[in-house]
């Protein structure tokens, strides 16, 4: 078993030598596990759990003043599920497998999301915030009041441009782009499976729903190989990342190169920023972005261990 997490991509965190542990150990408790879907579900919990990430508990708060978690998990054999805009559920990927195994659907939302997660066991109703997202909640000025136009008069007022520069905010907030995500490759069945999950950006539109749960955008897999992204959402989703990162597996890259012409063309296409990590059929790990910065982690665990 072969595992790959990333903490987000975006500016360079204050203390990434604390955030790097984490991410060790999630990559180490993932490859533990003994199925792949097994491993991403493990690793991106450590992640999810922890504060200093956008995901699960300190996700970013929208302009209802609400914290709304999203994830989607794939596998070789494009099995698929994904959740999204759920308030209270700490482990979005738990969310994501019941879409997944217990569904004929790819995608739930919303209250029905969280409803359908705690039918299968997984803990809902949690608290979301962190210290920090208190803080930085507190903070603000004003708070958008009123109907979705007046939100979005708001987030234009206060930030300038289109509702979507409240992601400029992150220059001083390093965590509004530290999605997180997780690759996993066990060589011996010759089987891949991806997971992302994130809360989102800081203070978008109530509801707003990003690349993370959309199939291909935020995480996708195949025969060939896996890949999950984190950056900038619409513009991942336009690009749909992942699925372009796979396709150059398909086409014989080896999983660092498939990485690096995926942003090459990202950026290209966009003008943004994005990360993504790969593993591919040989074993391979490859990770590559063109922002600040994009932590990971590798591990991996032979059938002896």
């Amino acid at each position: 078993m072969k595992v790959i997490v990333h903490g987000g991509a975006g500016s360079a965190p204050d203390e990434p030598e604390p955030r790097q542990e984490v991410l060790d150990e999630a990559a180490q408790t993932g490859a533990a596990e003994s199925s792949v879907v097994d491993a991403v579900e493990a690793a991106v919990h450590v992640l999810e759990s922890a504060p200093r990430f956008n995901a699960g508990v300190g996700g970013a708060v929208q302009s209802d003043g609400a914290i709304r978690t999203d994830a989607g998990l794939m596998t070789g054999d494009r099995e698929a599920g994904a959740a999204c805009s759920m308030p209270g559920v700490e482990h979005a990927v738990s969310a994501a497998r019941v879409v997944m195994e217990e569904t004929p659907h790819v995608l739930v939302s919303g209250d029905r999301a969280v409803e359908l997660a705690a039918d299968f066991g997984v803990e809902t109703g949690a608290d979301l915030w962190s210290e920090d997202t208190r803080e930085r909640w507190a903070d603000l000025d004003s708070k958008p009041t009123g109907t979705p136009r007046e939100h979005l008069d708001w987030l234009t007022e206060k930030f300038g441009g289109s509702p979507e520069s409240a992601s400029e905010e992150s220059d001083e907030n390093p965590k509004d782009h530290d999605t997180v995500g997780a690759v996993a490759y066990d060589s011996e069945t010759d089987e891949f499976a991806a997971a992302t999950s994130t809360g989102g950006r800081w203070l978008a539109l109530a509801g707003r729903v990003g690349d993370v749960p959309q199939i291909g955008s935020g995480f996708f897999a195949a025969p060939a190989g896996a890949a999950s992204a984190t950056g900038a959402g619409e513009d991942i989703a336009k690009a749909t990342l992942t699925r372009r990162a796979v396709r150059h597996l398909e086409s014989g890259y080896e999983a660092q190169a498939a990485a690096d012409r995926a942003i090459e063309e990202f950026a290209e296409l966009t003008g943004s920023s994005a990360g993504v990590i790969l593993l591919d059929g040989d074993g391979n790990a490859g990770s590559a972005f063109n922002s600040e910065a994009m932590q990971t982690a590798v591990s991996s665990r032979s059938a002896t261990e």
